[in-house]
C-alpha cells in the first residue's frame, strides 16, 4: 500500500463508531484525491433527466472533478455519454453547459463529430488514418424513468437492483413526460460529505424548516412522537392506503422518522418509498395545495410524496402535481455544486396551469436553508477547536449510516 493509502486507512480506522468524522475528512487534499477515485469516478452519478434534451442535438455537460461528460441525444433519438474531450489532442470540445448542436466541433482544430461521438471530420490529417477508431470514448449511461445516470468506470457496479426499486415507484409519476419548469444552479460553501450529512436528519427541521414541518411528519422521532402525533399519522396512512389502493399506489414509510437510508451493510445505494403528507396537503407546497396539474398517471392529487435517493448525488421529492429533483457535484474541498430542477407535466402551461411564485418556494426555502447550514458547519469542521462528537440514536441513524456507508467506499479501493 501505497502512502497517501496508508495514511487514508489509518484515518479511516480513527473513527469512533456512533460519532462525527474527523476534520481532515473535510480539509485534506488527499482524502478528497481518494474520494474521487474511489466513489465519483466508480459510483453511478445521476446526470440529470432526459426531459432536459428532448430534440437530437440537444446536449448538457456534466462536471466531475476534473472529468468533462457530454451528454446528448444523436439523430437516432438515442441518450448518450461520452467524454468532453478530443481526440486529437485533448481539448474540451463543450464550453458551454448545455445547449444543441448537430455536430460536435473541438474549438482547437476543428476535428468533427457526430451526435453518436464517431469522428466525421479531421481536416490536415493524413488519408490513412483511421476515423473509426478515433471517436470520442463513451461513458456508461443507464436510465431509469427519464432519469440520466453515468458512471465513469470501465466496470460499473450493479445497476439493475436499482433500477428494479425504482422503476415501479417513479412510473406513477411520469417523470419520463415531464419536462422542466425551472433549474437553479448554487454553489454551496460546504464539502459534499456535510450536504449529505444534513440531507439525511431532520434533527435540524424544527429550527430552520418551518415550512417542511408542516407538510411532513418525518421530523418526529422515536423520543418526540405523542400518542396524539402518533394517532394523526396512523390516520394518514390509513387514509392514504384506501384512496390510494385502488390506484395501485402504496405506501412504504408508515412510520415516524425519516426512512432508512442508505444501507452500507447490504450495498444499498438507492432508495425509493411513497409516504402519507400531514392532513390537509396534497403537494409539497407552501399551503399544502396543488400548484400545477396533476403529473403521470396520478388520478387524484392526494397521493403523498415519493422521494427518491441514490448515493452519492440525487435525491427527489415528488407530490401529485411536481417533482424537485437536487444533484450534487464535488467542486473542492470545500464547495459542492448543486442544481435544483422543478419538473412538471409535459402539458402544463406557466402562467396558466402553474406559477413559479407558487411552485418554487417550498423547496427553493429549504434547500437554502440548508445550503446556509452546511456553509456554517464547514467553517466549524474546519477549525483546529473541532473534534468528532456524537451522533443522536433518535435523530441521525441516517446520518451515521451515510458515514459508514462512505468510509466502507473508500477502504473498498483499497
Amino acid at each position: 500500500m501505497n502512502e497517501p493509502l496508508a495514511q487514508l486507512a489509518e484515518l479511516v480506522a480513527t473513527r469512533r463508531d456512533g460519532w462525527s468524522l474527523a476534520g481532515a475528512f473535510y480539509a485534506e487534499a488527499d482524502v478528497y484525491r481518494a474520494e474521487m477515485n474511489a466513489i465519483w469516478r466508480r459510483q453511478w452519478l445521476f446526470a440529470g433527466h432526459a426531459c432536459q434534451i428532448p430534440e437530437a442535438g440537444d446536449f448538457f455537460v456534466v462536471a466531475v472533478d476534473t472529468d468533462s461528460v457530454i451528454v446528448i441525444r444523436g439523430d437516432d433519438g438515442v441518450v448518450r455519454a461520452m467524454h468532453n474531450v478530443c481526440r486529437h489532442r485533448g481539448t474540451q470540445i463543450c464550453g458551454e453547459e448545455s445547449g444543441h448542436a448537430k455536430k460536435l466541433v473541438c474549438p482547437y482544430h476543428q476535428w468533427t463529430y457526430a451526435t453518436d461521438g464517431s469522428l466525421q471530420y479531421c481536416r490536415g490529417m493524413q488519408e490513412d488514418l483511421d476515423k473509426d477508431d478515433l471517436g470520442l470514448i463513451p461513458v456508461h449511461l443507464r436510465t431509469i424513468e427519464g432519469m440520466i445516470y453515468i458512471c465513469l468506470s470501465d466496470s460499473p457496479p450493479d445497476f439493475d437492483k436499482a433500477c428494479d426499486l425504482m422503476t415501479p415507484m417513479a412510473r406513477p409519476q411520469g417523470l419520463t413526460t415531464a419536462k422542466i419548469a425551472k433549474i437553479v444552479d448554487y454553489e454551496i460553501q460546504a464539502n459534499w460529505k456535510l450536504v449529505w450529512e444534513n440531507n439525511r436528519e431532520c434533527y435540524h427541521c424544527n429550527a430552520h424548516h418551518p415550512q417542511y414541518i408542516r407538510a411532513n411528519y418525518d421530523h418526529y422521532n422515536e423520543d418526540d412522537t405523542t400518542d396524539a402525533i402518533r394517532t394523526r399519522i396512523e390516520c394518514a396512512v390509513e387514509r392514504g392506503e384506501k384512496k390510494w389502493s385502488a390506484a395501485g399506489l402504496a405506501i412504504s414509510h408508515k412510520q415516524t422518522g425519516m426512512a432508512c437510508f442508505p444501507d452500507p451493510d447490504h450495498d444499498i445505494w438507492y432508495s425509493a418509498n411513497r409516504t402519507a403528507l400531514a392532513d390537509g396537503y396534497v403537494s409539497e407546497s407552501m399551503d399544502g395545495q396543488q400548484v400545477s396539474t396533476l403529473m403521470g398517471d396520478y388520478p387524484d392529487p392526494e397521493v403523498g410524496t415519493l422521494r427518491m435517493r441514490t448515493m452519492p448525488n440525487m435525491w427527489i421529492h415528488a407530490s401529485c402535481d411536481h417533482a424537485v429533483s437536487t444533484r450534487l457535484l464535488p467542486a473542492g474541498l470545500g464547495k459542492t455544486r448543486a442544481r435544483v430542477a422543478w419538473l412538471v407535466d409535459e402539458n402544463a402551461v406557466e402562467g396558466e396551469d402553474y406559477q413559479l411564485d407558487r411552485l418554487m418556494p417550498f423547496w427553493q426555502l429549504t434547500s437554502e436553508q440548508d445550503w446556509d447550514i452546511c456553509r456554517v458547519a464547514q467553517l466549524g469542521v474546519c477549525s483546529g477547536g473541532y473534534r468528532p462528537g456524537p451522533f443522536s440514536t433518535y435523530k441521525e441513524y441516517n446520518v451515521d449510516a451515510f458515514v459508514r456507508w462512505y468510509l466502507k467506499a473508500l477502504s473498498d479501493q483499497n
